[in-house]
């Protein structure tokens, strides 16, 4: 099977990209938490986190906090959150979210319910993406 974030870096497989060098690719999250919701991956396939060199993960790291300056603005948040995870694609992988909740990014320890029920997120339209894409690119940019 082919990784799909392989994929994205690669080019063969589109996205609404931010941002793009020769190590690192930053785009929307198809189904985001919240709008401008973003991944960052490493071009090189590294199943995860713990995987990647350090001066990558520094990169990485980098972008997410260029990122967060340009997303505070642009959502009129006071926090975005970053995080890696993996636990639905093994290639390794950073989310960057504008924070509007507190629920946004949590954990199970947070969520004082026996049962917790969640529903799929919507998916991006093509403009909706666009749009988005255009205010990160502007942020980013701007230096914002």
């Amino acid at each position: 099977m082919t990784c799909l974030f392989c994929g994205i870096a690669a080019g063969s497989v589109p996205a609404a990209v931010v941002f793009e060098d020769d190590e690192i690719v930053a785009f929307l999250d198809t189904m985001p938490i919240r709008r401008g919701h973003v991944q960052i991956i490493p071009r090189a396939h590294y199943p995860y986190f713990e995987d990647l060199p350090p001066d990558l993960s520094a990169q990485i790291l980098a972008l997410g906090q260029r990122l967060a300056r340009a997303m505070k603005p642009a959502y009129r948040v006071k926090r975005v959150g970053f995080a890696f995870t993996g636990g639905d694609i093994a290639h390794a992988h950073a989310h960057v979210v504008p924070l509007h909740e507190k629920d946004d990014l949590t954990s199970r320890r947070y969520i004082a319910e026996d049962t917790v029920t969640f529903t799929e997120l919507p998916a991006l339209t093509p403009d909706e993406a666009a749009a988005v894409v255009a205010e990160l690119k502007h942020g980013l940019e701007t230096g914002a």
